[in-house]
């Protein structure tokens, strides 16, 4: 459990006047997360809720009008906790889920949990709702290009051939199978997977927008650090059948559009945070032409 935030109290407890007509409550525990403030609250009667304050600066990062979207559509599907209010700077009150777990990357390879990610994904991905919320991946990325040479930070000696390379295989499938968009988590971390109440919840719907639903398999995998045998159950528990050679190449193209954003990503934290973040573009960079050479060789 983190600190609580003395200031937070103020505005947690006029969130419980406003959405539970209560005055006080019980007991209050910081709960986990790194940009956002979540708290743990105990009313006397008993109930259990969450009330999320977001934190210093995610008004500059996070659109909170597409959050809410995409939020109140998780809730009402039933993949993420019921949800009691959302306001507009990004507070939230939602209903406690007992007993949570956050996942691991080995509580998450567990069998029974990829089905369950799988299905939850079918869930959102099938819905026919256009959320009118955009994630367009490769136009973040020449976004960040633009940051990344604005601010002068290194680049991988071989960058352009292997964008090149992430650029042709983006032709190949949307000419071969011209991906559709589909409502997306986008951010599937296993941090962002809860267990508790007997179900598997997806939670922290702020990078979510319409995007191919292969993205967020892609990001679980990834995430997850699955092997072969764990993305098999994944793409057969998603699919209801086992993959196809094309179902594969789009399901590894998806991979490599993962790692290239978020290497290009990372390259623009550089200057602020320094090594660790060259570290994980690195490792993303790394593994992306892995599966590079993976997709060549089932092409």
């Amino acid at each position: 459990m983190g600190e609580i935030i003395r200031e937070d109290l103020k505005r947690i407890a006029e969130l419980l006047r406003e959405v539970l007509n209560v005055n006080g409550y019980e007991k209050i525990e910081r709960m986990g997360g790194l940009t956002n403030h979540t708290y743990h609250v105990t009313l006397t009667d008993g109930r259990e809720y969450t009330v999320r304050i977001p934190g210093e600066g995610t008004e500059d990062m996070i659109n909170r009008a597409d959050e809410k979207i995409s939020t109140e559509l998780a809730c009402r599907l039933g993949i993420d906790a019921r949800l009691l209010a959302f306001y507009p700077d990004g507070c939230k009150v939602t209903e406690y889920i007992h007993n949570a777990v956050t996942m691991t990357p080995e509580t998450m390879q567990n069998k029974e949990r990829i089905a369950k990610a799988a299905a939850i994904c079918r869930i959102i991905h099938d819905c026919g709702v256009d959320t009118g919320v955009p994630f367009e991946v490769f136009d973040m990325a020449a976004t960040y290009e633009g940051i990344i040479n604005k601010m002068a930070v290194p680049m991988f000696a071989d960058y352009q051939e292997n964008k090149k390379t992430v650029m042709e295989i983006k032709d190949y499938i949307d000419r071969t199978l011209a991906p559709v968009k589909v409502p997306c988590h986008n951010d599937p971390l296993c941090a962002n997977w809860v267990e508790g109440d007997g179900k598997l919840y997806l939670i922290d719907w702020e990078y979510a927008g319409m995007n191919d639903g292969y993205w967020d398999l892609a990001a679980i995998s990834i995430e997850a650090e699955y092997r072969h045998d764990h993305d098999e159950i994944l793409l057969r528990e998603y699919l209801g059948q086992e993959a196809d050679k094309i179902q594969w190449q789009h399901f590894l193209a998806a991979k490599i559009y993962v790692d290239y954003l978020w290497t290009l990503w990372a390259k623009t934290r550089v200057p602020y945070d320094g090594q660790p973040m060259e570290d994980w573009a690195c490792e993303r960079y790394a593994r992306m032409k892995g599966n590079i050479e993976e997709f060549r060789r089932i092409r």
